[in-house]
């Protein structure tokens, strides 16, 4: 455990239950949501690589136009 996560737990460990098991859902559940996206984004890339060869194509073939964002 790092120096930061043990100064953060004794803190912690001065809260309330409650206060105690809020945090630690929010630790939980922003965990949780790391693991899905990491997940998620692993299992897209044979799909993330075929957006971009399509988007590469309607490039070279005039499809697209430039964004400016001034412009909006």
């Amino acid at each position: 455990m790092t120096t930061l996560l043990e100064q953060a737990v004794n803190r912690v460990k001065t809260l309330s239950d409650n206060e105690q098991n809020a945090l630690a859902a929010l630790i939980l559940e922003e965990i949780n949501d790391d693991f899905r996206w990491d997940k998620s984004f692993a299992s897209s890339q044979d799909t993330l690589a075929m957006l971009s060869e399509e988007a590469d194509e309607e490039i070279c073939a005039g499809k697209c136009a430039v964004l400016d964002p001034d412009k909006l």
